[in-house]
């Protein structure tokens, strides 16, 4: 057990939220009961998400997509009523970690996801942003973009989207999850015959094209189940608390 405010100074340490700037608020979203036994994980704090934590008599959640938008809403009415209403009436905190979880150099989003696909670390690449969101990465051994496809197939549970598929070896991979599609810019000016994000626009499909990369849309929710996921154990293994992951599927 531990303190709420214990386990916030310690995310906030551990996570460094000032250091970037985001579109949300990072840390303590709602807050809930002081005393912290069980912490329940999971990619966006959406209705089932809470719901599961109110079964599993959580005392805190923590997720990637909080609340609080920049361009959300004021109004606390219908949908975001019934989730913040339940989050209070039983007593569960909320903590959330957009950009800081993406880009943490061990626990992200871009790590976890290079280590489940067995790629070797490089180095950030230029994304324009202070600090930069994107990692550059290498395979074991030179990989055709079937090969690579196969494998994100695989690792991830769900087809990607593949867009100018590459006839070359790959040597080079950028990495940044969820919506970064428009780095795909950076990711070719650093070198990488692949970039892999979760979505794709229109537009992304003309850029890989002109550009002459190879751009993998692995899915937003799918390429970032696994940062979240290793910060909870983390801290069920640091300080001896109960942890349970939840995957709420989302085909985005």
């Amino acid at each position: 057990m531990m303190k709420r405010n214990e386990l916030q100074n310690y995310l906030t340490a551990l996570l460094d939220p000032d250091a970037i700037k985001d579109y949300c608020p990072n840390g303590l979203q709602i807050e809930g009961k002081n005393d912290i036994e069980h912490i329940v994980t999971g990619v966006t704090a959406n209705q089932k998400l809470i719901n599961a934590a109110i079964e599993r008599k959580a005392n805190a959640i923590l997720v990637h997509h909080g609340y609080f938008w920049k361009s959300e809403p004021y109004p606390i009415v219908g949908m975001r009523y019934q989730r913040i209403s339940r989050l209070i009436k039983h007593d569960i905190n909320l903590f959330a970690y957009h950009l800081p979880l993406d880009i943490h150099p061990t626990l992200g989003n871009n790590v976890m996801l290079a280590k489940l696909l067995g790629l070797k670390v490089l180095s950030e690449f230029n994304t324009n942003t202070s600090p930069n969101y994107g990692i550059l990465c290498q395979p074991q051994s030179s990989l055709s973009i079937d090969q690579l496809q196969a494998h994100i197939q695989s690792a991830l549970k769900r087809t990607p989207l593949v867009i100018n598929p590459t006839n070359k070896p790959i040597s080079k991979i950028a990495i940044c999850t969820g919506g970064a599609q428009d780095f795909i810019e950076h990711a070719y000016e650093a070198g990488a015959e692949v970039y892999i994000s979760g979505e794709a626009s229109e537009r992304t499909t003309h850029f890989a094209e002109e550009l002459g990369i190879s751009y993998i849309a692995a899915g937003h929710h799918a390429s970032e189940r696994y940062g979240i996921q290793a910060l909870g154990e983390h801290l069920a293994q640091h300080f001896n608390l109960q942890h349970t992951f939840i995957d709420i599927d989302n085909p985005v």
